[in-house]
């Protein structure tokens, strides 16, 4: 049976050229411009691989990744970017992708590294694996951070959230809360943290390998 491909990008040319180098190859189930709708087909159809684009209104890759990921765990996503820049690469891997390759890529490898993320396997442009190596190196924390532990669940994923860079209405509807809630919630954190606005909260929550 041919693996179930979807496409997402807000470039239509591009779209267009990828599905043409792939339609051969894959089963292209369909293709989407924006976030919105991507989810919504991502989940009805249930692909076996997305090629997604890492930004794009409304949120960009990272948000399709993260909706689908909730409710259609076995979809394998493969981000397809001009950016080679490490924190796009991190916030996609850490969302949900199996891998990041970069649009200089050939055709002949797209088509490996798609049949690959479908294996299961792990697909990183060659200098882009650097960057998932160093971010996870010893992710897990040796020991409590008493700032951290006074904040309740919520809070803390609010705060990822926040810090990740999506705007209130984001979290809200990713939390299934209101803006307002969010909005508690961030003053909550601010005031606990000390801090005095989002920007310093991001700083802190990278310093700290939570986002």
């Amino acid at each position: 049976m041919r693996v179930k491909v979807y496409l997402v990008d807000d470039h239509r040319l591009f779209l267009a050229g990828v599905k043409a180098e792939l339609s051969e190859e894959f089963a292209i189930v369909g293709s989407a411009y924006d976030v919105d709708t991507a989810i919504e087909e991502i989940r009805g159809l249930e692909p076996d691989v997305v090629l997604i684009d890492v930004h794009m209104p409304d949120g960009g890759g990272i948000v399709v990744v993260e909706s689908v990921g909730e409710t259609n765990p076995e979809v394998k996503f493969l981000a397809l970017s001009v950016s080679d820049q490490a924190e796009d690469v991190i916030g996609m891997i850490r969302a949900g992708a199996r891998g990041y390759v970069t649009k200089t890529i050939e055709p002949g490898d797209l088509v490996d590294a798609v049949r690959r993320i479908d294996a299961g396997d792990a697909v990183f442009s060659p200098r882009l694996a650097g960057f998932v190596l160093d971010a996870f190196a010893g992710v897990m924390p040796t020991e409590d951070d008493p700032e951290l532990d006074q904040l309740t669940t919520r809070e803390k994923d609010v705060l990822r959230l926040i810090a990740r860079g999506f705007a209130y209405k984001q979290v809200a509807r990713k939390l299934n809360i209101s803006i307002k809630t969010v909005e508690t919630h961030v003053s909550s954190v601010l005031r606990k943290l000390q801090l005095s606005n989002r920007h310093e909260l991001a700083r802190w929550a990278s310093k700290r390998r939570i986002v």
